[in-house]
């Protein structure tokens, strides 16, 4: 098994990933459907969020007993965290410019490759996050539990580290080149989506297999939510109603839970010793022989995507970062139908 669903709170489990699945689908469409909705959602909230984080941050430095014992300041202050919710929504606002065409910027033909940068920043994040738990059991800065190494993060969670690490951040590397036809974006025809008609299902599949070995490796804790449900909510929103659209759908549910679990991550998390006992809570199984399964599962899913990047590119003659290798297929068909200027193409 990967995670620990069972006993007398899988039923809450269980109801708590719906809630987040369902929860994250509602809102991206109040995030995507209108201008109000995305700047409330990524200007807004963030500018309370950042508030709140810095009020708790400066108390609990001061040894202001509110400020130290703080959810937030004890369980979500490493590095990875914030670098994680400013980035995402960084390409939050960077998408709505792109979509709704804000001044000279969104206009400009060169910000079209906003989208590949902030996305392979976003990865980036992640594989360093990874490669930071391999070298703890490279410099055998880690403990044994139940015959996995591990260690503890600042944020008091267990990782198994190890040559699973490695793996699935090579494998991450290899996805920032699964990204194809960089300047192709475009904006559909209501105005409500970002499209990026060459981010077809190869690119998707490799992405959320990577994605979720990097939850399942390096947030064990978390990766119920954020690995599972958090990465289906946009994969099923491209696949049945919102096609073409699927980086804006990741960009959107990313950031709006990565706001909610900076503020309240007691929703997901069981640290009874510390007086923390979601019911909602759920545990990957801390098996190095499971993370390394899983990260060898994206590894070579990304070797796969690349390697038809590789294929798509040489059959069509073109560069696939300068120009779109799935003309033709049905998924790319799909998203340029729903470009604003499809006429005029």
């Amino acid at each position: 098994m990967l995670f620990e669903v069972y006993g007398d709170n899988a039923v809450y489990q269980w109801i708590g990933w719906a809630l987040v699945f369902l929860g994250l689908i509602g809102l991206n469409e109040v995030a995507r459907r209108s201008k109000a909705g995305g700047l409330f959602m990524f200007v807004a909230l963030p500018i309370a969020m950042t508030v709140y984080c810095v009020v708790v941050t400066v108390a609990a430095g001061a040894g202001i007993d509110w400020g130290v014992n703080n959810p937030t300041v004890v369980f979500q202050n490493g590095w990875f965290h914030y670098a994680k919710v400013y980035a995402a929504l960084a390409g939050c606002v960077g998408f709505m410019v792109l979509k709704y065409r804000w001044g000279s910027l969104g206009k400009s033909e060169a910000f079209k490759v906003f989208p590949f940068v902030i996305v392979a920043i976003n990865i980036l994040i992640a594989v360093v996050s990874d490669f930071e738990s391999a070298a703890h059991y490279f410099t055998g800065n880690y403990e044994m539990l139940n015959g996995s190494p591990v260690w503890t993060t600042s944020e008091h969670a267990t990782q198994v580290c190890g040559w699973n690490n490695v793996f699935n951040g090579v494998a991450g590397i290899l996805n920032i080149f699964c990204m194809t036809g960089w300047w192709g974006i475009y904006s559909s025809k209501k105005g409500h989506d970002m499209l990026w008609p060459d981010m077809t299902w190869v690119f998707i599949i490799s992405y959320d297999l990577w994605n979720f070995c990097y939850t399942y490796n390096c947030l064990p804790n978390h990766a119920w939510y954020c690995g599972f449900a958090l990465l289906l909510a946009p994969t099923v929103a491209n696949l049945l109603w919102n096609k073409g659209a699927w980086i804006q759908n990741r960009a959107f549910t990313l950031a709006i839970w990565c706001m909610f679990a900076q503020v309240f991550p007691t929703f997901q998390i069981s640290f009874p010793e510390m007086g923390v006992n979601s019911i909602f809570a759920v545990n990957s199984t801390l098996n190095i022989g499971t993370n390394t399964a899983v990260s060898l599962v994206a590894l070579a899913a990304n070797i796969a995507a690349v390697g038809y990047v590789a294929y798509r590119a040489k059959k069509l003659g073109v560069n696939p970062y300068k120009r779109e290798v799935f003309v033709g297929t049905r998924d790319f068909d799909q998203a340029m139908a729903r470009r604003e200027d499809v006429a005029a193409a």
